[in-house]
């Protein structure tokens, strides 16, 4: 069994917080900067210059690349020969993000009752998904949502018939309606299968995975690139100002369901996409 001290934990999440929300993925700007080249449209053009802009002053200046700096959301694997020392694991993942927004000077959105809406003041508590493997290792996956994204969300239960074509079209769908709300250009992130509640999991989930990978999945791959070029042919474009590049991507996830059901979720995420990972 290996020990991993709480204060491990804390100090790992304090500091993806922080990396995080100031330092946009390679991925992400890659995909940006490879969008500004392809793109036809000059006031797009203009709008990805600026989004490159700031995001090479948030860097350079280890500020926020947007002043929402979302909701804490962590993707964690625990190893089975794994034993967490002093506070448990939520715990210990809370406290860094407290530590994280608090000492980062990060804006603190999380409010404690979603009637009462009292903030919190420190951006807990965080919405943490667990899965445990086998071995001695912890993953942790920060994915702060903002909810300029998150608010477009979007579920429908699917009848079986529909297929990969009904998918397709709710898909595309949900980002017409979504506009320029989640500050395109976006990734999307689908889930499709289990239940309810599990495909928007997989949703979620899929926002975490890099831009430039490839869907190991054939069939998913090409969905992905289908439903990414019917996007980019919307016209929405950067900022929803016009253009051709209103998605730089979508990651599609699937999990076994029932024989009467075809689950599908849509979760977005603006430009920035912030993700960081670690291993302890």
């Amino acid at each position: 069994m290996r020990v991993i001290q709480d204060t491990v934990v804390i100090a790992a999440v304090e500091k993806m917080c922080i990396e995080a929300n100031c330092h946009l993925c390679e991925d992400v700007k890659s995909a940006i900067e490879k969008g500004r080249k392809e793109e036809t449209s000059p006031i797009g053009q203009y709008i990805l210059d600026q989004l490159i802009e700031n995001a090479e002053i948030a860097d350079s200046c280890n500020m926020p690349i947007c002043q929402d700096t979302g909701m804490a959301v962590f993707f964690v694997e625990v190893g089975n020969k794994v034993l967490i020392e002093g506070r448990n694991l939520t715990e210990a993942i809370n406290e860094g993000v407290r530590r994280g927004y608090t000492q980062g000077f990060l804006r603190k959105s999380v409010v404690a009752d979603p009637f009462f809406r009292e903030n919190t003041k420190d951006n807990t508590p965080a919405v943490i998904h667990y899965e445990f493997t086998e071995g001695d290792r912890l993953k942790i996956t920060f994915a702060p949502k903002g909810f300029g994204s998150e608010n477009m969300s979007r579920l429908k239960m699917l009848n079986p018939s529909d297929g990969m074509e009904g998918v397709k079209e709710f898909v595309i769908d949900t980002v017409l309606k979504a506009g320029p709300n989640p500050c395109p250009p976006i990734v999307v992130g689908v889930g499709i299968g289990g239940t309810m509640e599990m495909a928007a999991l997989l949703a979620k989930k899929a926002l975490t995975k890099p831009i430039h990978e490839k869907n190991p999945v054939e069939y998913l791959d090409r969905m992905e690139n289908e439903i990414l070029e019917k996007i980019n042919e919307t016209g929405i474009g950067p900022g929803g100002l016009g253009g051709k590049t209103t998605a730089l991507c979508v990651r599609i996830l699937v999990y076994p369901t029932h024989i009467a059901g075809l689950p599908v979720a849509v979760n977005i995420n603006c430009h920035a996409a912030r993700h960081a990972e670690v291993v302890i």
